[in-house]
């Protein structure tokens, strides 16, 4: 869909260029408009083409697998601790 749309985009510009009317050529300076509507069509050129390419320059790594872990014998246990305010009681977790 992205292909399409990138493409139908493109067409339209290049219509829209094809369709205006062109201005008389003359011999003098214009403040460098020729230069920026040559890079400016470079830049959309590319960048057009580059989304239409569909082409990607990052793979992803493959993904690695790996055995599954031994199954671990874990229980929770209460135990007393002592704390400047006196003794508490907490849950600790203890996995052989």
């Amino acid at each position: 869909m992205r292909k399409t749309l990138t493409v139908l985009a493109a067409a339209g510009l290049m219509g829209m260029t094809a369709i205006a009317a062109p201005a008389p050529a003359e011999a003098r300076g214009n403040g460098g408009a020729v230069a920026a509507g040559v890079i400016g069509g470079l830049a959309a050129g590319a960048i057009i083409g580059s989304a239409a390419s569909g082409a990607y320059a990052y793979e992803p790594p493959a993904t690695v697998y790996y055995g599954a872990y031994p199954p671990r014998d874990c229980h929770w246990v209460r135990e007393r601790v002592w704390t400047d305010y006196g003794p508490r009681w907490r849950d600790i977790r203890v996995c052989r």
